[in-house]
């Protein structure tokens, strides 16, 4: 049940009205927390995509969620959604909602994957190299870890990706030995 026009159109129109009151920051907290309650909860989630379940009970439900940790026009946004029957695009929504204050607020969110964890020197000689090569300002940096790709990094942001891991060179040289390039020129 992907959509990420809807979600974009619906995140836009919240982003608009939160600077048109002057509270995107408070809104931001708020889409970062829904984002984190349906990151931590599967369960929630597919309350939210049920077609089984009334809105009245899906609107208690995430009222005694949100009760006192979100603001009173998330709040609203919530209900709103669930009076147009769309809850179940509110993770999408959240998303769509802090990708736009990103850009908003010029902030460009990077994805570093490496093989074992990494340490606060090798992050910040990252944020260092995104800084002065690629010229980000602001830079929000989330890592993972993937023991598969036996060492080097993936790095992901703005639709690029740059994979300079072991495991891409691996399938790189299996590849050149499938193609058997050189047998023909023994000859």
């Amino acid at each position: 049940m992907q959509n990420p026009r809807l979600s974009a159109v619906y995140a836009k129109s919240l982003a608009d009205l939160a600077i048109e009151q002057k509270k995107l920051d408070t809104i931001f907290s708020d889409m970062q927390y829904i984002k984190a309650v349906c990151g931590a909860s599967r369960e929630f989630v597919q309350l939210l995509k049920s077609p089984i379940i009334f809105a009245d009970k899906k609107q208690a439900i995430i009222n005694d969620i949100t009760k006192g940790k979100v603001s009173d026009i998330t709040a609203a946004f919530n209900t709103l959604l669930i009076k147009k029957g769309r809850e179940g695009y509110l993770p999408q929504i959240a998303d769509a909602f802090i990708e736009q204050y990103n850009k908003l607020n010029g902030i460009n969110s990077v994805k570093v994957t490496t093989a074992v964890p990494l340490s606060e020197k090798n992050k910040n000689n990252i944020l260092a190299k995104l800084k002065t090569e690629v010229g980000f300002d602001k830079v929000e940096l989330e890592t993972a870890v993937d023991a598969d790709l036996i060492g080097g990094f993936v790095l992901e942001f703005n639709n690029n990706l740059v994979d300079a891991s072991i495991a891409r060179d691996l399938r790189d040289i299996k590849k050149q030995f499938q193609q058997n390039l050189y047998v023909q020129n023994i000859k």
